[in-house]
């Protein structure tokens, strides 16, 4: 009932926001925008789904009846990517990209999903990277030493005719397209709000080069990189390679990400971006989004702790996925044979590391009355899905924890220092770690924290937030976040990283210090060793971690289960996800989900000083979701879905 109350009271107090903002003009300010979107996702938990339109002449009557059946399977709403024709046919007759019929199939598709309470979100181009026809060649992106160089936009709306893919570091190329893609959308971005969408990274980073970057990097640097280029990934060039992607990071950040969630601003929306796989400071690239979005399986679940690390750095809500991508090998394999107690393996994994909303990966574009169109890599959702019948319960299972999830804020403690220079300094995967789209260290695919943190609840953090911190009792502040020491264990430190931990420590931040750091980039500053050796100097700075942290763990004891904590005030609300889900890696095996037995774990959680003895029994496929009131009672709420038994095969 309070809830209830408390949602009404919210809707009143957005509808008069609302009409302040129109008498002010500010409607579509960032500020009013990241209230709507909160607002937006508290309300609605609903997972979502990609829904992919082929090349082809959009229909209305296609667009209500799918529209239909995603609202009667309890979905929140869809994503529209615009992709290939069917069977990437080169003769297909479609409604031309961008033109009058294009842009009104679009718009119906919005105004029809609002009519029925759906979201409705729409990625910003025609297939993954941006790009397409309309960018010219000067507006292309470029690598080092190779001037005819094109990466070309392939299997896009303009199927066979291959457009340009964008220079992703400069702002001017992107402001061009932006103006043509949003000229576009802008009809379908009236009504409830649309995020627009970027996904995650698919554009050529080996030698990615923009024009001026020599001189830029000459200025920053005080040395030319030119001659470095041709040989930038070998083991004698690790400080010029930092410096490179140092550059290269404050280019993709500022010239394509900020602009991209000031363009969703300008269009009355909001921006979803996936900035894995960028050649970035990959807590910053997350945080200038307004919903930053993860994936899996093509990225394992432990990787989305720095995603969810960036949104709650960021004071961001919500947390999205790209869930079930390729969930059992690439392209899909057991494609329609998906089970969805695998597939609550997986969101159990994500709600774990801190997602807490589902996006459906995916649905094809189907005419009324057909479900034969497929999408090559996914998990097929549709009228003819394996899992049809339990479709609508389980999307409610995905409702119910995403809901808990979003409330409060993310709990903070421990920020452990995410190791971005040893990333950049590694340069090229081993081989046993690359896959077909990964080959670079820059990715921080496999980073996770140290066993010794286990329990404990840290999130990841960087250079940009620890500096943006405010001390306060020997209590770092980022934003509403509050964090009781920092954990260290990077072979490399850049000198303003080091400048900045220095200085909280000078002011009683307790530091853990797992290893003395070199310094990463190529030209050395004498400074470095001194400050650090002011900095391993102080008492409040330890190598032994069981030595500067005062705290209990949230969570104690023996094969702690993955778990997120949200907490408001003096509650908390902790998801448990069931123990085979946890360190889950792509890809899951078919069946990977069996369970035929209790599963228990003897837990102690610590919380506002008060110690709470805990067994969690994990019946077959389920999780555990715990609730501690303000009063200190704990109770297990109930979440519980029960799949149909999987199937095993080798």
């Amino acid at each position: 009932m309070r809830t209830k109350y408390f949602l009404i009271i919210l809707i009143l107090s957005l509808f008069i926001y609302d009409c302040k903002a129109q008498t002010t003009g500010k409607k579509n300010s960032p500020v009013n925008k990241n209230l709507y979107s909160t607002a937006k996702m508290f309300i609605n938990n609903k997972p979502y789904t990609r829904w992919w339109w082929f090349a082809s002449v959009i229909k209305k009557e296609d667009i209500k009846d799918q529209l239909d059946w995603v609202k009667k399977n309890n979905f929140g709403g869809v994503e529209i990517a615009f992709i290939y024709p069917v069977k990437r046919d080169p003769k297909a007759i479609r409604d031309p990209w961008l033109g009058k019929e294009w842009q009104g199939a679009v718009e119906y598709a919005k105004l029809y999903a609002d009519s029925i309470g759906l979201g409705c979100d729409f990625t910003f181009g025609t297939l993954w990277p941006f790009g397409g026809t309309f960018v010219k060649d000067n507006d292309r992106t470029l690598i080092w030493g190779d001037p005819s160089f094109k990466q070309l936009l392939e299997l896009s709306w303009t199927h066979p005719v291959a457009g340009n893919v964008l220079n992703h570091m400069d702002k001017n190329a992107f402001e061009r397209y932006a103006n043509v893609m949003g000229n576009a959308l802008l009809p379908a971005l009236k009504g409830s709000t649309s995020s627009i969408f970027c996904d995650s990274w698919e554009v050529e980073t080996k030698r990615i080069w923009t024009s001026g970057f020599d001189s830029l990097f000459y200025r920053r640097f005080g040395y030319d990189i030119k001659p470095y280029m041709d040989s930038i990934y070998t083991k004698s060039n690790t400080g010029h390679l930092y410096d490179y992607m140092k550059l290269v990071s404050e280019k993709v950040i500022n010239n394509l990400y900020i602009p991209f969630t000031n363009k969703a601003h300008q269009l009355g929306a909001l921006s979803r971006v996936q900035c894995n796989g960028s050649p970035t400071d990959i807590i910053s690239a997350y945080a200038s989004a307004d919903i930053p979005e993860t994936e899996a399986m093509l990225y394992n679940p432990n990787y989305s702790k720095i995603v969810s690390s960036a949104a709650a750095l960021s004071n961001k809500r919500v947390v999205s996925s790209e869930t079930f991508t390729c969930l059992y090998g690439f392209p899909a394999k057991y494609f329609k044979k998906e089970q969805t107690a695998d597939l609550k393996l997986v969101a159990d994994a994500l709600f774990a590391n801190g997602v807490n909303q589902i996006l459906w990966h995916g649905m094809p574009y189907n005419p009324k009355g057909v479900d034969s169109i497929t999408f090559y890599a996914t998990v097929h959702v549709g009228k003819n899905s394996n899992f049809i019948d339990e479709l609508p319960s389980f999307n409610n299972y995905l409702t119910k924890v995403s809901s808990q999830m979003k409330w409060g804020k993310t709990y903070s403690g421990i920020a452990a220092y995410l190791p971005i220079e040893d990333g950049w300094i590694a340069g090229e995967y081993p081989k046993e770690l690359q896959l077909p789209w990964c080959w670079g260290a820059y990715e921080m695919r496999y980073v996770d924290f140290n066993q010794e943190l286990e329990g404990y609840h840290p999130l990841w953090i960087n250079n940009d937030f620890l500096h943006k911190g405010k001390l306060k009792n020997d209590v770092l502040w980022v934003n509403d976040l509050p964090f009781y020491m920092l954990y260290i264990d990077s072979k490399f430190l850049d000198i303003e990283s080091l400048k900045t931990i220095l200085n909280l420590a000078k002011h009683g931040f307790p530091v853990c210090l797992k290893q003395t750091p070199e310094q990463a980039g190529f030209i050395k500053d004498d400074k470095f060793r001194i400050l650090l050796s002011e900095l391993t100097a102080l008492k409040n700075v330890k190598r032994e971690f069981n030595l500067i942290t005062k705290n209990k763990p949230l969570v104690a004891g023996e094969n702690i289960p993955g778990f997120w904590c949200r907490i408001n005030g003096n509650s908390a609300k902790i998801f448990f996800a069931n123990p085979r889900s946890k360190k889950l890696t792509y890809p899951v095996s078919y069946g990977q989900s069996f369970q035929d037995k209790v599963i228990s774990r003897k837990i102690i959680i610590n919380f506002k000083n008060k110690s709470y003895p805990v067994t969690l029994n994990f019946e077959p496929y389920q999780s555990i979701m715990i609730t501690i009131n303000e009063k200190g009672k704990l109770t297990f709420d109930d979440i519980k879905f029960i799949p149909k038994i999987p199937e095993q095969k080798q």
